[in-house]
């Protein structure tokens, strides 16, 4: 039985010279890590942006890479930072861009079915940008990353507590948002 190399082992391959080692990590993970920075950011070129950055920062750290954390607290860390940056830059957001990244329709779906999950996906969308930056980065990290609470706390630079209570809030205000009944304000 093959298992895959875990992620630091892969790093810590790419460190010593073998592409093909980050380009499993980027296989790995690049999917997941987009869909991330695009809840973020809220807005598809910007988050191209700073996944771009993100990536070319991981490719810089490889030859004072050391395995102290999973790989994937340091990416998701060095995607927040590049993010905490790029809003830094630019002061503000910027006009953001109507996005459904995993709401492709199949074939076979009902258009009554494929409404309603557009639906769906615009509520979502609607609550997680009402959501305070802490909590929808919180949210987004255990969501979209799969990130415990001990590794949410390592990328955000706070503790377990206060990751574990931005997370509470976000999911409570998350809910109330979409199982408010439609027309209701």
């Amino acid at each position: 039985m093959d298992t895959a190399p875990d992620d630091s082992a892969l790093m810590l391959r790419y460190r010593d010279g073998d592409v093909a080692a980050f380009e499993a990590l980027y296989r790995r993970h690049n999917d997941a890590l987009y869909r991330y920075l695009l809840r973020l950011c809220q807005h598809q070129h910007t988050a191209e942006d700073v996944f771009q950055e993100a990536w070319g920062k991981i490719v810089k750290a490889r030859e004072t890479y050391r395995p102290t954390a999973k790989f994937t607290t340091f990416l998701y860390r060095v995607a927040h930072n590049c993010f905490i940056d790029h809003v830094r830059r630019n002061k503000r957001h910027t006009a953001k861009v109507a996005l459904e990244p995993d709401s492709q329709p199949s074939p076979s779906d009902l258009p009554e079915t494929e409404v309603e999950r557009a639906l769906a996906r615009r509520r979502l969308d609607a609550a997680l940008k009402d959501l305070p930056d802490e909590q929808r980065d919180v949210f987004l990290l255990r969501e979209e990353a799969g990130l415990s609470l001990d590794e949410i706390a390592a990328v955000t630079d706070s503790n377990r507590e206060t990751a574990k209570s931005r997370l509470r809030y976000a999911v409570n205000k998350l809910r109330a948002a979409i199982d408010e009944p439609v027309g209701t304000s």
